[in-house]
């Protein structure tokens, strides 16, 4: 007779929408019964949870405390989140209830950009040259010293929030201003406050999902290539996975991951890590304590049949996952960022190619009389829409994600001018 697994504890759901959310939860509540850590359960949540431990997850001391309470009545097989806001405080529950994890230290390393890039510099992994700037003068300084063009970033945000490219001191004073009072996402009561300037790193981005089973024991999971929108912000504008991607089996990327995990000291769980593919060979841009975000776990079952969020919920209970995909497709996702700001007027996807097998699906994250900033000034919640393909090859998935945008209709209103009165 099949036993029934113990509860998983799962911090934070991760908003009131669930648009990026909802098949994460779903693929762990399959396998696990979840029981939701945090101050509310969302409506869209609820049927996918065993329970729910309210807490207020910006306070590590109450949440600890009251998950050490449950804890002692009900047994859970581990804890987890897949969101950038609350990795610390899982790391520590779990060193606090001797459930599989890594160290809260190594954590707080991937949280904080300037501990990450002094960590992989200590153990000689490539990366960037960066100083943490406490001014708007200490950073024109570094620029000039090290050479333009840079990158400006928060210290502890995601999603690329705030990063902005400088090629002068004064887009670099521009920059270092907007990263300094960068909120979105909520991270700025997560982590510590703060800008880098680093080194600019040229060439293609990827990210390297990566289970990390023990230490010195990192496997890759899957590459992702993304699309960059213009500069000067370093905004994603898309993804795709493809099952012969080459870097899946270039040893040269395979050291640099482990490197870079054992540089920051994570032995268990379940990582994204950013890398630019420069001349020079591939650079680490940032470690996440977490599985990647904007509907990657999606990708990755659609390219590979893999399960990311059922490989991070195993990883977390100790486990072993299954790694081994069973497809070899591509998968392809684009957002829809406002081409000017305004209020959004009309906002329609082609309805007509949802029945088209290759189309997994076409979602509005925008509606009329919304207001809206198209970039340079835009930010994570500005995007308007985003759609997810299959296809054969990467080739093949960005015709068809081209089809898509080629056919959707979008109508934003300028803001109203205005005019001065005269008496």
């Amino acid at each position: 007779m099949p036993t029934t697994p113990k509860p998983l504890l799962l911090l934070g759901a991760g908003g009131t929408s669930p648009a990026y959310r909802r098949d994460l939860l779903e693929s762990i509540a399959a396998a696990y019964p979840v029981v939701l850590a945090d101050a509310d359960a969302p409506d869209w949540a609820r049927p996918y949870l065993t329970d729910h431990l309210a807490v207020d997850l910006a306070d590590t001391e109450a949440t600890a405390a009251q998950v050490k309470t449950y804890a002692a009545h009900h047994d859970p097989s581990g804890v987890m989140t897949y969101m950038e806001h609350h990795v610390v405080t899982t790391a520590l529950l779990a060193q606090q209830l001797r459930l599989p994890g890594t160290s809260p230290q190594s954590m707080e390393a991937c949280r904080d950009k300037a501990a990450t890039r002094r960590l992989l510099d200590v153990h000689g992994v490539p990366s960037a040259r960066s100083v943490l700037a406490d001014d708007a003068d200490t950073a024109v300084a570094w620029a000039a010293e090290h050479g333009f063009p840079v990158m400006v970033k928060p210290r502890a945000q995601a999603g690329s929030a705030g990063v902005m490219r400088a090629d002068t001191p004064s887009e670099v004073r521009v920059a270092f201003d907007r990263a300094g009072r960068e909120t979105v996402l909520g991270l700025d009561a997560y982590g510590p406050q703060g800008v880098l300037v680093e080194e600019f790193l040229d060439g293609p981005e990827i990210s390297v999902e990566t289970a990390v089973l023990g230490p010195g024991n990192s496997r890759i999971i899957a590459v992702t290539r993304k699309r960059v929108g213009p500069p000067p912000t370093a905004q994603e504008y898309g993804h795709c996975v493809d099952a012969h991607d080459p870097m899946l089996a270039d040893p040269e990327l395979a050291r640099l991951i482990t490197a870079a995990v054992d540089a920051v000291g994570v032995t268990c769980g379940a990582l994204c890590i950013e890398v630019m593919l420069t001349a020079r060979g591939p650079r680490v841009v940032e470690i996440n304590g977490r599985i990647g975000g904007d509907l990657l776990h999606v990708l990755i079952s659609e390219a590979l049949g893999l399960d990311l969020a059922r490989i991070a919920a195993d990883i977390a209970t100790g486990t072993h996952p299954q790694l081994r995909p069973t497809l070899d497709l591509s998968a392809a996702i684009q957002f829809l960022y406002p081409d000017r700001s305004g209020t959004v007027q009309r906002l329609a996807l082609p309805s007509r190619l949802t029945e088209q097998s290759w189309v997994e699906r076409l979602v509005t994250t925008a509606e009329p009389g919304d207001h809206v900033a198209a970039p340079p000034a835009a930010a994570y919640d500005d995007r308007l829409a985003h759609w997810i393909v299959r296809g054969t090859g990467p080739a093949q998935c960005a015709a068809r994600l081209s089809q898509i945008e080629d056919a959707l209709e979008l109508l934003i209103a300028p803001p109203a001018r205005t005019t001065a009165c005269s008496r």
